[in-house]
This record gives structure tokens, sequence and C-alpha cells, in this order.
């Protein structure tokens, strides 16, 4: 069990932690949550005794953790994945963190088994995309086969098999009665792998409790009803029905009425009674973004703001339209521009000083102004034989041919 009590962290005037209390319990993994800034990973780095707390203290099984006994096999952790050797190959990465801990040389090969890295295993980790690279953190994680694990944005990089499997290995480890701490934006991936949460904001614990409590406190249930668009009445009558009784109702946009204050059951028997018919009538609670992000609102260190361009564009000259968006697979073999519009319908116009493009989208060659080749129906047979016209043009060509090389078979050039 990870046990924090008045931990405190400041880096000169800045306090980055402050009197921060909390436990992990093993048996179920814990989500550490919080805006950027909020003080996650310091406090994640003052449990592994890489940063000393200026008040307060954090424990592992009642130890701090350089008081612990061979600690790398019994705490395992992943906080920088690059935090790796470019020029090892994965396994002997992970075979020097073992001999180093006394691990035998065989769990370097299961761990890599376990991770999907076997195939990798002797390529050098400086080729390895950001998701491998997590891969092989997880592993030397798990090598020492701890009974604690902290992991730090375990899923950055991952493909969504990656994600599933991330998934599935934290809730094994806590099946198995392990203690597992995992820091993550994703509150999507939260909601379906933690069991418990502890969330900070500005260094200060704001809520330690389950994910379904979390939610509960932080969002306002509500029911969803609907009644037969075509009869305005019914939904009349059920609005006056369901606020009677102590219901609050808010229409929305699509027609239907959110109703809160009264339970499905109850909203059911109004609506019998008023001999209203439902379309829909379902529950709705919020997500855990939505919870989180409610509570966590005043704690964001950095907002953004709306791009105000305003007066940077430049104006375009009378007739012309904006450029358009790069169209996907443009420049891919296989890839014709569409056609342009027919005759009669709106030209394209081009900028003024500018060549007009070409037939496929490039930039023409100036003064060509020959018409798109596609917006013309197609020409007779005859206009191909156009190249051989320029018959009256070989007389004065004639005069061009005495620099041909002369005919030595003729005695005069003979000689």
């Amino acid at each position: 069990m990870i046990e924090a009590v008045g931990l405190t962290k400041r880096y000169g005037d800045k306090t980055a932690v402050y009197n921060l209390s909390f436990q992990v319990r093993p048996g179920s993994v814990t989500g550490f949550l919080g805006p950027n800034g909020s003080g996650k990973s310091t406090t994640m780095r003052m449990i592994l005794g890489l940063d000393n707390p200026s008040a307060g203290q954090v424990t592992i099984g009642g130890y701090s953790y350089r008081k612990l006994p061979n600690a790398p096999r019994q705490v395992g952790a992943l906080l920088d994945a690059k935090a790796v050797h470019g020029g090892r190959h994965a396994r002997n990465h992970l075979l020097c963190l073992a001999q180093l801990s006394g691990i035998p040389a065989r769990r370097v090969d299961e761990v890599l088994g376990v991770v999907g890295l076997q195939d990798v295993a002797k390529k050098r980790s400086k080729g390895f995309s950001l998701g491998m690279g997590q891969r092989l953190g997880i592993a030397a994680a798990l090598l020492g086969d701890p009974q604690v694990l902290l992991f730090d944005e375990p899923v950055n990089g991952l493909d969504p098999e990656g994600i599933l499997w991330v998934r599935n290995l934290m809730k094994s480890l806590a099946a198995e009665g392990r203690t597992v701490f995992v820091s993550s934006h994703l509150m999507s991936e939260m909601a379906v792998t933690a069991d418990h949460l502890i969330v900070i904001g500005r260094g200060q614990l704001l809520a330690d409790m389950s994910v379904r409590d979390f939610i509960s406190h932080n969002s306002a249930d509500f029911a969803r009803v609907r009644t037969p668009g075509t009869d305005p009445a019914q939904r009349e009558k059920l609005t006056a029905a369901l606020t009677e009784a102590g219901g609050q109702v808010l229409p929305e946009q699509d027609g239907a009425l959110r109703v809160t204050g009264l339970p499905l059951p109850r909203i059911s028997d109004l609506a019998h009674d008023a001999d209203v018919r439902l379309w829909e009538l379902s529950p709705h609670q919020a997500s855990l973004e939505e919870a989180y992000m409610r509570m966590t609102q005043g704690a964001v260190d950095y907002r953004s703001t709306t791009d105000q361009r305003a007066g940077l564009q430049q104006q375009l000259p009378p007739g012309a339209v904006p450029p358009q968006m790069p169209v996907p697979g443009q420049g891919q073999p296989g890839w014709y521009a569409p056609p342009p519009p027919q005759q009669g319908g709106q030209p394209f116009a081009m900028p003024q000083g500018q060549p007009p493009a070409g037939p496929y989208g490039a930039p023409g060659v100036p003064g060509a102004g020959e018409p798109n080749p596609y917006a013309q129906p197609a020409q007779p047979a005859p206009a191909q034989s156009a190249p051989a016209q320029p018959a009256p043009v070989q007389p004065s060509a004639a005069p061009a041919q005495p620099s041909a090389a002369p005919d030595l078979t003729k005695p005069e050039d003979a000689r």
C-alpha cells in the first residue's frame, strides 16, 4: 500500500504539492487525475524517492522507497518511456536492469513476451516508435514481478489494441492483489479501467473516492423524456404534470424533455395518469470527463483563448475565391483532379497577375490561354491531324538543310 501524509514539495517560491494525504490500496486500480501542472508527476517522483519532499512523508508498505530492501523487486514504475539508452537492444536494456536487481535472465524473455516485443528484442531502442517505447517501459516495470506498480500515462502512443491490452493488464494485476497506481489524462480510459480515483488540482487534494461516487457527486443525473412529435398538446400536458409533482423540466433542441428531481418510475406513472404516450424514457448519467471538468474547472493553470485573426488575412482581388483546403490523396498515384464546372456554370476566378491553372490543377504556363480540355466536348477525329498541317512551312525550312552532313557519294562533294 502507498500512503502519503502531509506531502509537500516546494521549488523555490513555487509550491508544486501542498499538504497532500491519500492512500493507494491493493486489489484495485487507482487513477491519479489532475490538470497539467497540478503536481501528479512530482508526487509520483516523491513516491519513488527521486525527489525529496519539503514536508510530510510518503511510504510504501510502511517504508520509504530508499529503505526498501531491493526496491526494484517490490516496486515497478514507468515514469518516462524515453529513459532508455538508444544504442542498446531492447533485451540488453532489460538484462542490465535485471542484473542490477538480481533478477534471472529468463525473466527478461518472459516480460518481452508479455508486452509483445519478443520479435524486436535484438533491435536498438532508438529506432522504436512511441508505442514500442511504452511497451518496453512496461516490461521494465514488470521485470521484478513487484507488488506495487506506478504508471504515468501508460497508454500514450499505443494503438487501440495496445490500449485494450494495457487496460486488461492493469485489471489483472489488481485482481492478483497488487497495488496499481495509474496517472492519465484519458478520461474515457480511466472510466473503464480505474476503480478508485485520487484527483488533485494545484497540488492539493480535490477528491478521493470511487469512480461511481465521483461521477455522482460532480454531475446532475436527469431523465430524458420524449412524447409523439405530432401532438404538441401531449408534451404540454406531461410538462404540467411533472412540474406539479415537483420535477424540473427543461426542453431540449430536438423536442425531448430533460427532467430532474423525479425518478424514472415516478415519471412513468405520471405520464400514465395523464394519458400521455411516451416514445422515450431513458436515464442519463454524466461521463467521467464531464464530472472531472466540472470539478477541476477552477484548478486549470493553462487555458487556451480564441485565435484573434482580425486584420491578418490579406484581401482577395475582386472576383477571386478563397483558397481551397488540400484534397486528401492529391498528388498520390491514381488521383485525378475533379472536373471543373460545366459551361454555363460559375467559372474559375483566378487572382490577378497569376497565370491560369493547367488542366490538372497545376500552375499553367504564362500566356497559355487554352481552355481546359475537360470542360470542352470531345473534338472529332480530324482535329487530331492538326499537327500534320504545317506543310506550307516546309519551303521556309529548306534553306536550313545544307547544315546537314554532306553526302560523300556525289563526285562534287567527294572533292
